[in-house]
């Protein structure tokens, strides 16, 4: 009884409780009387120290049922149950330990050599050769405490409290509350049965049975802390198992080269559905992140529903906050990721074919894959950025450019490098009338009201080109040179002239950029009108 891998406390039960028994044997000498008074005291003492620590391990419980009610509410209500049955038991105990005190003086309860009288549970408990109502009560007590106690006990799921866990303490509980069986029987020393009653309370001094009832109280104290235990270590014990564990990836940096060393580390992390934060303060890039909006908490895990926003490097931070013993408890938050521009169909470049014009905007795209667009920089003369990747480009003197670009690795090593594009002026422009060029046919009063223009054929950029002026040829007329895009009075005077099937000449069309007006474009092209009537 006092070997395995009992507590020190009840070791010292289990000891004394054999005094005791050897005790029984012996005549009951005054002295003896009083070792059982010592030993009442001392299980009255332990008692107390046990309410204690049972209660202070059920407050501990229910604030746990508080921070964390889906991992610990049905277990608090489980152990209310014992609680509730432990208690009632315990009270009828000690009721009837009064009552077994009532007709000794108040200033004799201390000694405990006139207590070796057994007339108060000879009658209380036995009616002759049957038990009395107040036995029948008290044997039904101990079979209904122990009845509860194991029906609770295997209702616990086995998640929690394992098959081996829970015969053992059914066993135990079986062993600390026997009452004899079915039949109520136990057998005395001579091996003959006895009613268990009888064998364990008949004829036996106040101050002896008075020990018995407190141990008996001891022994739901100690069934209270044994199940309590057990109910803890079963959750704890659930907690840590390697089937509530996932293994992550973690690694210093989001992406990787080829031929680079991948310096990842396999980790194990726990997951829980019942593990839910109590509450969630969270920011991205400065922005506070809103619960089901932004995040959902599913599964034991904060699921982020944000967009992977604009090609960079994002922060996210803030603080997990959990409840523990009433407290809270926070868990920073501090991690970074990198949104990359997405692809939107394959890159095909012509070798030969890196130009810019001179005296236009040039854009152009420059970045460096898997490298976010704000770690990339490029410069070239005439160059700048305008938003993310997109570039612009206004070249100078020369006949090439050289364009260098680099970038931060997520290591902070940097890369790059450097393409040289020919410079090109803008082809020479073609002139117009009313929109056509090279040779035109038209009627005279058609020409007289058209606008003259010039244009740029097949050329990749849209210009808006406007015209200040020009020279205007009727043959046998003198050359009328006009100011603007239209025939002035002049130029009119001569087209009058002019006879059905004359080629009238537009040349020297001076054209210009109308944003660039700095920019000198080569010479445009003249325009033939043949004149229909």
């Amino acid at each position: 009884m006092a070997s395995g891998s009992l507590s020190p406390r009840q070791k010292m039960i289990n000891l004394m409780y054999l005094v005791f028994i050897a005790m029984l044997a012996l005549n009951m000498s005054k002295e003896v009387l009083s070792a059982f008074g010592l030993l009442n005291e001392k299980l009255e003492t332990s008692n107390r120290k046990a309410t204690d620590n049972n209660q202070a391990a059920f407050a501990s419980l229910e604030q746990k049922a508080n921070d964390q009610p889906e991992k610990y509410q049905t277990l608090f209500n489980d152990y209310k149950k014992i609680q509730s049955a432990s208690g009632e038991f315990y009270g009828y105990i000690e009721n009837l330990k009064s009552e077994m005190l009532s007709e000794i003086d108040e200033e004799d309860r201390d000694d405990y050599e006139v207590m070796d009288k057994s007339d108060y549970l000879d009658q209380t408990f036995f009616q002759g050769d049957q038990y009395s109502p107040e036995g029948k009560k008290f044997v039904n007590f101990i079979n209904e405490y122990r009845n509860q106690t194991i029906t609770t006990i295997q209702s616990i799921p086995d998640s929690l409290l394992s098959a081996s866990q829970k015969a053992s303490l059914t066993t135990t509980i079986e062993g600390r509350f026997d009452t004899g069986g079915e039949d109520g029987k136990t057998e005395n020393r001579d091996g003959r049965p006895v009613d268990w009653l009888n064998y364990h309370y008949e004829g036996f001094p106040l101050v002896a049975s008075l020990t018995k009832m407190t141990q008996l109280q001891s022994d739901i104290k100690t069934t209270e802390e044994d199940i309590l235990s057990a109910m803890v270590q079963g959750q704890m014990a659930s907690d840590v198992s390697y089937t509530n564990y996932t293994t992550l990836l973690e690694q210093p940096k989001s992406a990787y080269y080829s031929g680079e060393k991948f310096d990842g580390a396999i980790v194990l992390g726990r997951k829980d559905a019942t593990t839910r934060p109590a509450e969630v303060e969270l920011t991205l890039d400065g922005r506070e992140l809103e619960e089901e909006k932004d995040f959902v908490i599913e599964d034991g895990r904060v699921k982020l529903l944000v967009s992977a926003g604009r090609p960079g490097d994002h922060t996210l931070e803030g603080k997990l906050i959990f409840k523990e013993e009433g407290e809270a408890i926070e868990v920073p938050v501090s991690q970074t990721f990198a949104t990359i521009s997405k692809p939107n169909g394959a890159v095909i470049s012509a070798d030969k074919m890196n130009v810019v014009y001179r005296g236009v905007s040039n854009p152009l795209t420059i970045s460096i894959p898997g490298i976010p667009d704000n770690k990339v920089s490029a410069s070239a003369p005439g160059l700048k950025r305008v938003s993310g990747s997109k570039f612009s480009m206004f070249p100078g003197t020369g006949r090439s450019v050289k364009i260098s670009a680099s970038g931060t690795l997520p290591d902070g090593q940097r890369v790059g490098s450097t393409t040289e594009f020919r410079i090109k002026d803008i082809p020479r422009p073609s002139g117009t009338v009313r929109g056509e060029f090279g040779e035109v046919k038209m009627p005279r009063a058609n020409l007289e009201i058209s606008t003259v223009g010039a244009m740029l054929e097949d050329f990749d950029f849209d210009l808006n080109l406007a015209i200040s002026g020009f020279k205007f040829k009727v043959p046998g007329q003198p050359t009328v040179e006009v100011r603007g895009n239209k025939l002035d009075d002049r130029a009119k005077q001569a087209l009058k002239r002019a006879n059905r099937g004359d080629a009238v000449q537009i040349f020297d069309i001076e054209a210009y950029i109308t944003n660039n007006r700095s920019y000198k474009l080569k010479k445009v092209s003249p325009v033939v009108v043949e004149l229909t009537q």
